[in-house]
């Protein structure tokens, strides 16, 4: 049986109340190196609060969240029952990269300087050193000539672009990607997830909330259906059809992933 040391990210139990309001419901998930795991499901399914509640943007009410086999919290009933170090917490954080629906980054900094910002800040990276390793990770999604312009100039692809740049300036193991396209127009989506495509190809472990059934079909390895809170279903990504994968009806996925079984081996 694998133990947590064998993870890069585990849930276990984890729930997320507001009020009376129950929006992750016993949500357990085990997360190895180099997997590529898309959530799909509703709008108000959990997938966006169960991402925030990794990188504690959202504090969990119950449950364990392990980040590579070291417990980073532990709660119940909304009261903290353990927690490691604020100082190991925090380079325990620093691994996890994320990128939001929307790009935040500072209007009034370069495209370069949002980029080297987190390290020499967070960090305390030498200036120089974290100059060229920008222009590196710039040139790697394909604005390296852009360094130099303000985010008002670029494109809603080409700022996503740069926010996933100055993602992995921090050097994570891990990126979580929160409907990195869906305030793209259609035609500027494809560069970003060719950029996400490429970091998985690398061997990054990611989780990616999506609603790009393509995507999930080339690149995931796993695909986990919420609805109300709950992972209703998960299916490995070579047992899916790809006809399911095509069909934007999430009601309709989970009917066929539900007549599938949790541990057939019949595909959908």
């Amino acid at each position: 049986m694998e133990n947590q040391e064998a993870f890069m990210l585990e849930t276990q139990h984890v729930s997320k109340h507001y009020g009376k309001l129950e929006v992750l419901k016993d949500i357990n998930l085990q997360v190895k190196k180099g997997e590529v795991i898309c959530l799909i499901g509703p709008s108000g399914a959990g997938k966006s609060t169960y991402l925030r509640s990794l990188n504690q943007l959202e504090t969990i009410t119950g449950g364990k969240i392990f980040i590579k086999g070291h417990l980073l919290l532990h709660r119940e009933h909304d009261h903290t029952v353990e927690r490691i170090d604020k100082k190991t917490q925090q380079q325990l954080l620093l691994e996890m990269g994320m990128c939001f629906q929307r790009f935040n980054l500072f209007p009034h900094k370069t495209v370069l300087d949002n980029v080297m910002m987190s390290p020499i800040i967070v960090k305390h990276e030498d200036k120089e050193q974290v100059r060229q390793e920008a222009l590196t990770l710039l040139d790697r999604v394909g604005l390296k000539s852009k360094a130099d312009e303000y985010p008002n100039r670029l494109s809603g692809g080409q700022q996503q672009r740069v926010a996933i740049a100055r993602a992995l300036a921090m050097k994570p193991e891990i990126m979580l990607f929160d409907e990195p396209t869906s305030a793209l127009d259609p035609e500027l989506v494809g560069e970003v997830l060719n950029v996400m495509k490429d970091l998985a190809s690398e061997g990054m472990t990611m989780l990616c909330v999506t609603h790009e059934m393509g995507f999930a079909k080339e690149v995931c390895n796993r695909v986990l259906f919420m609805a109300d809170g709950y992972i209703i279903e998960e299916a490995e990504i070579h047992r899916i059809k790809p006809a399911a994968l095509l069909v934007h009806d999430h009601h309709q996925i989970v009917r066929r992933l539900h007549h599938r079984g949790r541990h057939a081996d019949a595909s959908v």
